[in-house]
């Protein structure tokens, strides 16, 4: 993994972020205060970027690339497009990381070191960028619960006309 370091708050770094279709609506000066708590992080093909069980305070956003999602070694889910989430449940829950994720390719993320509040000023500051880096995890999480539905529904079907056919 190649690291850089902490990202530096200007115009050139925030329009970058601003065609980042997640990242489109938040304004100017929010863009700026996630940019103080973010790195880009670049992995190759096959990578552990999140190992299940981990309590690591990072929230990544994908740039460019492929990651795979895997639980108890088992493929769940594959995420490809540029600006989607992952690595959100451990921050909305505060507990261990839930599944392992790892790069498809050579695969570049934003990463967001949610311990980093520091580098924030101001109370009031925090507590807006906060409030709308939530909303973001709420779009996504209702997003991927929706897509579970889905799933469930199709496997349940399945199972039920497998258990019809042996009876």
């Amino acid at each position: 993994m190649l690291e850089s370091k902490y990202l530096q708050e200007n115009i050139e770094n925030i329009k970058k972020l601003m065609n980042i279709p997640t990242l489109s609506h938040f304004e100017t000066k929010s863009l700026g205060k996630l940019l103080r708590l973010s790195k880009i992080k670049q992995y190759e093909d096959g990578e552990l970027i999140i190992s299940e069980g981990d309590l690591d305070p990072w929230l990544f956003f994908l740039l460019s690339g492929k990651v795979r999602i895997s639980k108890e070694g088992i493929d769940i889910a594959a995420i490809e497009r540029t600006g989607e989430i992952f690595g959100e449940m451990r921050i909305i829950t505060s507990l261990s990381r839930s599944a392992s994720v790892y790069a498809i390719g050579n695969t570049v993320c934003l990463a967001v070191d949610t311990t980093a509040k520091d580098r924030l000023t101001g109370e009031d500051e925090i507590s807006q960028f906060l409030l709308l880096l939530y909303k973001v995890f709420a779009e996504f999480v209702a997003m991927r619960l929706r897509l579970t539905s889905e799933e469930l529904v199709i496997a349940k079907k399945k199972v039920q006309r497998l258990s019809e056919g042996n009876n």
